[in-house]
């Protein structure tokens, strides 16, 4: 399976919209425009959200569809990955039949959302239709809680071993959703004791997304990065649009992930 990508741009997110940034691309025009100029700043993959007319987060199949088309023509060599994220909206049950009816080569799934029901029998169902359709799952993760959950599923069968990807959320639910570096070696070295060999990520919110995520990559993960999280320089400037957070992260990266 393919593995994570080194950067992936995550250029909007499910709440932002052009009022917080002019650069937030909320169409899907608007959305290739940046993928592409963010792959010219050195990101390998995007992670995808699509907005209605309005500019609200939508998990719509048909805006993906076009979307994904889009990405392909445009973008051939580009790892793409849908979220399935909630965002106070949607239940574990509509996120499921997105992804059973898209079947997108790759997704990333907030375990703690798709697991609200707690039944394991549908848990065990929807992950084995995954790999069955080779669809490249990113577990995302926000705390030890959720790195527990997910070594217990994989433990029980529920979840495969192999290909096992997942993402580190760094701040999302702290004080004034801020990071820090020496946030990342706690988490990563549970996940990683907890889940030998899995493929990982980190990305982190605030001023200090760029060094949390070199920091990341020094540890051996691969890095999110984008308006999603976070629009400042590590100087402090505001970016003027992702691929420049892109290009600063990716002037760093090298060296580390040779």
């Amino acid at each position: 399976m393919t593995p994570l990508p080194r950067i992936m741009v995550a250029p909007n997110g499910a709440r932002l919209t052009r009022t917080d940034h002019p650069a937030i691309p909320v169409t899907i025009a608007e959305t290739v425009t940046c993928a592409l100029a963010c792959q010219k700043a050195g990101a390998d993959g995007l992670h995808a959200h699509v907005r209605d007319a309005d500019q609200r987060h939508v998990l719509d199949a048909g805006l993906y569809r076009e979307l994904l088309a889009e990405l392909a023509r445009a973008a051939p060599d580009l790892y793409v990955q849908i979220t399935s994220e909630a965002a106070g909206i949607y239940g574990p049950d509509t996120q499921r039949r997105l992804i059973e009816e898209l079947r997108p080569k790759a997704v990333s799934v907030a375990l703690r959302e798709i697991t609200a029901d707690q039944d394991s029998a549908v848990t065990r169902r929807f992950f084995a239709m995954c790999v069955e359709a080779d669809i490249a799952v990113q577990h995302i993760l926000y705390d030890a809680s959720d790195i527990t959950h997910l070594a217990r599923l994989v433990a029980a069968g529920d979840v495969a071993r192999d290909g096992l990807k997942a993402i580190i959320v760094l701040g999302r639910y702290t004080p004034g959703q801020v990071s820090a570096p020496a946030d990342v070696a706690t988490i990563a070295n549970r996940l990683t004791s907890a889940l030998p060999g899995i493929d990982w990520s980190a990305c982190a919110f605030g001023a200090q997304e760029t060094a949390c995520l070199v920091e990341a990559a020094r540890l051996g993960g691969k890095t999110r990065i984008g308006f999603e999280n976070n629009r400042l320089n590590a100087d402090g400037s505001t970016a003027s649009d992702n691929a420049e957070r892109v290009a600063e992260l990716a002037a760093l990266l090298p060296p580390l992930l040779a």
